[in-house]
């Protein structure tokens, strides 16, 4: 009898199949003539269940299910930088190529370029003894990007024979090591099964500050390099446009961006936008520190559950590198429903809004990837997760959107108010915040400056406060409020239009440096400073607002260059000239 499975039953993207006792749990097989993608999730005996990652349709009854003897893994090696795939790692440019528009069942295993040439150089000789995950040679993926050739994690030895420098395909053995138990091979890949962590030396404290040049994040609730972070909003508050923006101008190294579950016209946005997008750090293409992972609403739904461990287990190779990486992955809540319909059709009893019941471990699962890292290649590397997560009608209250917030350090809350107002990013200050504001207070003074912090502090009490002033505004008009509440209104409407706005498609805003975001930040808080002491002078708060002053406030993100904050200094003179004669006009 054949050790290979037989279907015996067919459930959409769930197969069950029975002669199956010597398969193995997350082993990944090949189902049916077309040798379908998938993967071992429930074994009893002699029966089995399969999560397939391809269309089911055509596939009988008493079809063979071939055993692979490994787990679902993708290939890590050069290749990846630049490429676009899908949930299990099949690079979709190549089967464009081979099968116009449409992805053909069982076009099998393929994923990065076996044919490709790479121009190595290796940093070992015969007789030295290698280490899991120790380096032994590079190769120039991007202009951007060098790659680290790394020993497979587990794998260790004493390299026996080595090749000399010079070009070679990702097969090629470069090297071959000797260990008591196995001869093993160097190539510049290796396997590693998505659903296992990578390995890591120590984890590190966090202690530096992702920068995005976006002042709501950056100023008001930072995210750290190696923390986690979540963005919730309903339908068309700006999701994904502020993950495009964090994608694009944030330092990280490398990105890998997941459009998990979302609609093929916003990953087609992505790829058409970001080969034409210049890093401002590096003034090359943005595609050249950048992977994609597709996996939009209209193909496979099991292929959408498995691309969020692609990708973060790409981006965790990355960061054995050395590599500060972030991820991007748009959005948590269709992988939650892909989840929800796998449970349904195993027939799995449902939680939470037909949730399964372990929902909470597998965003935990997902989350704690993250984090800053020394290597066993000696280096320090991170990786950041940024989840968009998407509630039906705005409802934070619902199970993706309360399980994720018990497990990220930064919540930054879209509303719908806002976005409808048009005010972009539309991050509701009051809902949310960062939990790295404590571990990131060091790098803000050594880095920005002494009282960086403080003044973030007070800017959003500021903003509570107008907050719970417009309450009262709404019962009996503003007319009614002494003057020194009335000028945190004018502040707060400062600091609301004047920061917090921030313009994607204007050149002089999509990215703001972070010592510009302070100096904005510094002077909207002069002129309230200003301002304070005059009121408390009894000068009326029509004469204490200049409207040219404010517009000129205002206008700073647009008129200030990035590179040139000498314009600031001059706000702050007009506010010195017009706050001196005032106070000078009233004392006489």
């Amino acid at each position: 009898m054949s050790n290979n499975g037989i279907i015996n039953m067919i459930n959409g993207p769930v197969i069950r199949g029975k002669n199956m006792s010597r398969f193995k749990m997350r082993e990944m097989v090949m189902v049916g003539s077309k040798k379908l993608i998938g993967e071992v999730i429930i074994l009893d005996g002699d029966l089995g269940t399969i999560q397939v990652y391809e269309e089911t349709e055509g596939l009988k009854i008493g079809e063979e299910i071939i055993s692979t003897g490994k787990p679902l893994s993708v290939k890590l090696g050069p290749g990846m930088l630049g490429n676009m795939f899908d949930g299990i790692q099949r690079p979709l440019q190549e089967i464009d190529r081979i099968n116009k528009d449409f992805i053909p069942e069982g076009i099998g295993l393929i994923s990065i370029d076996e044919n490709k040439l790479w121009d190595v150089k290796l940093f070992v000789k015969v007789g030295d003894i290698l280490s899991p995950g120790q380096v032994f040679g590079e190769v120039q993926e991007t202009s951007l990007i060098s790659h680290k050739l790394l020993v497979p994690p587990g794998k260790k030895g004493t390299v026996k024979s080595i090749v000399q420098d010079g070009k070679y395909n990702i097969e090629e053995v470069l090297a071959r090591l000797e260990d008591e138990q196995e001869e093993i091979e160097l190539k510049m890949y290796h396997e590693w099964p998505v659903r296992m962590p990578r390995p890591v030396k120590e984890r590190k404290e966090i202690e530096k500050v992702l920068i995005t040049g976006q002042r709501v994040l950056d100023m008001f609730f930072p995210i750290a390099k190696g923390g986690t972070c979540a963005i919730p909003g309903g339908f068309g508050t700006g999701k994904t446009m502020t993950q495009h923006q964090l994608a694009k101008w944030s330092d990280a190294d490398i990105i890998v961006y997941i459009g998990c579950g979302e609609r093929g016209n916003e990953m087609t946005e992505v790829l058409e936008d970001f080969p034409k997008l210049i890093d401002p750090k590096t003034n090359k293409s943005l595609m050249e520190r950048t992977v994609l992972i597709a996996n939009t609403s209209n193909m496979p739904v099991a292929a959408r559950e498995a691309s969020i461990y692609t990708g973060i287990t790409m981006a965790e190779y990355f960061r054995d590198m050395g590599y500060d990486v972030a991820i991007m992955a748009d959005s948590t809540s269709r992988w939650a429903e892909a989840l929800r319909e796998i449970s349904g059709r195993l027939e799995e009893m449902p939680a939470e809004e037909g949730y399964p019941a372990y929902l909470p471990s597998r965003i935990a699962e997902f989350y704690e990837r993250a984090g800053y890292v020394e290597s066993f290649s000696g280096k320090e590397g991170s990786v950041t997760i940024i989840g968009a997560v998407s509630p039906a009608g705005g409802d934070f209250s619902e199970p993706v959107t309360e399980n994720t917030k018990r497990f990220v350090n930064v919540f930054l809350a879209l509303d719908k108010e806002l976005a409808y107002s048009r005010h972009y990013p539309a991050i509701n200050w009051l809902e949310s915040y960062s939990g790295y504001i404590k571990m990131l207070k060091p790098w803000y003074e050594s880095e920005l400056a002494e009282g960086s912090i403080q003044l973030r502090n007070k800017m959003l009490e500021l903003l509570y406060n107008e907050n719970k002033l417009q309450e009262i505004v709404m019962l009996v008009g503003e007319d009614v409020l002494p003057d020194d509440q009335r000028l945190i209104l004018e502040i707060a409407k400062l600091i609301k239009i004047g920061f917090l706005q921030q313009n994607a498609f204007n050149e002089n805003d999509t990215y703001v440096p972070l010592n510009k975001q302070y100096r904005m930040l510094e002077i909207i808080d002069y002129l309230y400073e200003k301002a304070k002491a005059t009121v408390s002078l009894n000068i009326p708060i029509s004469q204490i607002k200049n409207q040219s002053i404010f517009d000129e406030i205002i206008k700073m993100k647009y008129t200030v260059p990035n590179d040139d904050l000498s314009k600031i200094d001059e706000i702050q003179d007009l506010i010195d000239k017009y706050f001196g004669d005032l106070m000078k006009q009233y004392l006489e």
